[in-house]
């Protein structure tokens, strides 16, 4: 009966595998690449950069299944594979922004779901409750972040295990109860977070750095540091007590020779550069810090009553 079912489905086309890692790759920035290059190189932008990742992951023994405008479906035979490709994923996003965005624009960023388990495979496409959670974790998931299914997690190797952070339980559509959710640090450093006392920072030099000055403070973002994550939370490297503030506000980090700041607040973000009397508003997005300027998280720098810092950014090697 087994042989019969087998040999039916395969001739509409389907084949149940056993087990699968299921990765969901979503570029964020595009739309902003859009509103500044026009359609045609933004189009054309987006689409070597999907090609690109791809070819990543089908280099590193997956198969893309699909592609998805700015992005893809990906499936591995083993999670810890997938995981070590989507690992670096940022290398070959540098390459794309290298060829074809300037200093000056907002770069592509990459948000990444991955969850294990049955997959069911039709015509070019496949369902399974491993896929739908993979695609809400990509959907719920920040710019240049990864986030793993539980399933996923308990299979990873210590070594994987010890570079993930708990951080939510969520609903998924269709399935009863709340699942958990881990952030996997693909920089391979142990936290995602400073959380060193921040006077030690400021002994190290480098020819890149960011020089922020929080309330008296002054604080130092090497590349070698990772990402500096600012919010109200405790868990934050940089802990600001307001309430416009978000619990996990912005993320400060260098991403390929460039000091990118990230908001994921609820109020947003605001950056005033150099002199110039226009500021960047982000909300949910990112833009790449240069020279120097101010930031207002929660309300605009002008406000007196926001939480604002200064920073200056020190990138010798450009």
């Amino acid at each position: 009966m087994t042989a019969d079912w087998s040999r039916n489905n395969n001739v509409l086309g389907v084949l149940e595998q056993a087990g699968k890692a299921v990765v969901f790759a979503d570029l964020t920035g595009s739309t902003k690449l859009f509103e500044s290059q026009g359609n045609t190189i933004a189009t054309q932008v987006v689409t070597r950069c999907t090609q690109m990742l791809g070819r990543h992951f089908t280099q590193a023994g997956g198969r893309v299944v699909k592609f998805l405008g700015d992005g893809l479906l990906v499936l591995f035979d083993q999670g810890e594979d997938a995981v070590e490709a989507a690992s670096h994923t940022r290398d070959v996003l540098y390459e794309c922004n290298m060829e074809h965005i300037d200093s000056t624009n907002t770069p592509l960023g990459l948000k990444i779901g991955i969850e294990f388990g049955s997959v069911i495979e039709q015509r070019g496409d496949c369902y399974g409750d491993a896929v739908n959670v993979a695609a809400r974790l990509g959907d719920r998931a920040e710019s240049n972040e990864i986030l793993l299914g539980e399933s996923l997690y308990t299979r990873l190797p210590g070594s994987k295990r010890m570079l993930c952070t708990g951080i939510d339980r969520i609903a998924i559509k269709g399935k009863a109860g709340l699942f958990k959710v881990w952030r996997f640090d693909w920089r391979h450093t142990a936290e995602t977070t400073i959380t060193g006392p921040l006077n030690l920072l400021n002994e190290h030099s480098s020819t890149q750095r960011a020089n922020l000055d929080v309330n008296g403070r002054h604080v130092q973002i090497l590349p070698i540091n990772g990402a500096l994550v600012i919010g109200r939370s405790e868990s934050c490297g940089l802990v600001i007590d307001d309430r416009r503030v978000s619990r996990r506000h912005a993320r400060i980090e260098w991403i390929g020779g460039q000091c990118t700041l990230t908001d994921f607040s609820t109020n947003g973000t605001w950056v005033k550069f150099g002199r110039e009397a226009e500021l960047v508003i982000l909300k949910r997005d990112n833009c790449v810090l240069h020279g120097h300027g101010m930031i207002g998280l929660g309300a605009a720098p002008g406000d007196f009553t926001s939480s604002t810092f200064s920073f200056q950014i020190v990138n010798d090697e450009e």
